[in-house]
């Protein structure tokens, strides 16, 4: 794929996932925002601000002037307290108010995105004040792209309206969870040199996925099937996605979600250490 290509192809992965946001939101009743979502602390319409919030940043728009409260026991660091202050300014909003803004924003970005001359490789700035970082352009939309699809599917799931999980948004947002594998199974829980962990992932989105750790305890990752891998976990994409963006802990599975084989002990490892985004 040439960099004009994976350009478009984020921009449309991130498009779907946007307009299926709102698609999802257009009938919704108004009770229905207060639900609570995965995201600690967020409801439907907190999450719905949020990603309101950072496209609204990326079209050079001011943060709101707002203090947020004192007792949000969700806020653990200066990040999320970054994060959480446009996402309080909106809790008044109504749903009316809430999806006119999410369209209002979708077609400024859409135009921004369409119009834009930025090449893949070119630096460009992430704002988020403090936080803020330079990445290349073809990377700012990669992230763009797997925190919507990651909130499109917090949202389902709060609303139970699965959906979506195979779609352009889900299979770039495969692919960046996939590239921490190596590091959670040889650096985070200590795989030994030569050992070898599958990963059997089923459902809309089916793939298989095996980290060797080599000689030196570096971690690669492929698409073979290793024979007798010394652990094997099967668990289908949504049950993947859910531990990998940190949405629910290993223990609060049902039992089974989760088969492992071989190893349990390096399998718990990896378990409370698979984590590879938020």
């Amino acid at each position: 794929m040439t960099d004009n290509q994976t350009v478009q192809a984020h921009t449309d992965a991130w498009t779907h996932s946007i307009e299926s946001i709102a698609e999802l939101l257009a009938p919704l009743p108004g009770d229905s925002w207060n639900r609570p979502t995965e995201c600690p602390g967020w409801s439907v319409r907190d999450v719905v601000s949020h990603v309101i919030a950072v496209e609204s940043e990326l079209l050079g728009d001011p943060r709101p002037i707002h203090s947020l409260p004192s007792d949000l026991r969700h806020i653990k660091d200066e990040l999320a307290r970054y994060l959480e202050l446009p996402v309080d300014k909106r809790r008044c909003h109504t749903a009316p108010e809430m999806t006119s803004e999410l369209e209002y924003v979708i077609i400024r970005r859409s135009r921004a995105l369409r119009n834009a001359t930025t090449g893949a490789d070119d630096q460009v700035r992430f704002p988020a004040g403090p936080f803020s970082f330079d990445l290349p352009y073809r990377q700012l939309l990669r992230i763009r792209t797997l925190d919507v699809w990651v909130h499109e599917q917090d949202l389902r799931r709060a609303l139970r309206l699965p959906g979506n999980l195979d779609s352009p948004g889900a299979l770039v947002t495969r692919d960046v969870l996939l590239e921490g594998l190596p590091k959670v199974v040889a650096k985070l829980a200590g795989a030994p040199a030569g050992s070898a962990v599958a990963f059997d992932v089923t459902g809309p989105l089916e793939f298989l996925r095996t980290v060797r750790v080599d000689e030196n305890g570096r971690g690669s990752i492929d698409s073979t099937i290793a024979l007798g891998p010394d652990v094997r976990f099967t668990l289908d994409w949504d049950t993947y996605l859910r531990l990998a963006t940190g949405r629910v802990r290993p223990d609060a599975l049902p039992a089974g979600a989760v088969e492992v084989a071989g190893d349990t002990e390096l399998a718990n490892r990896i378990l409370a250490n698979f984590v590879l985004t938020h």
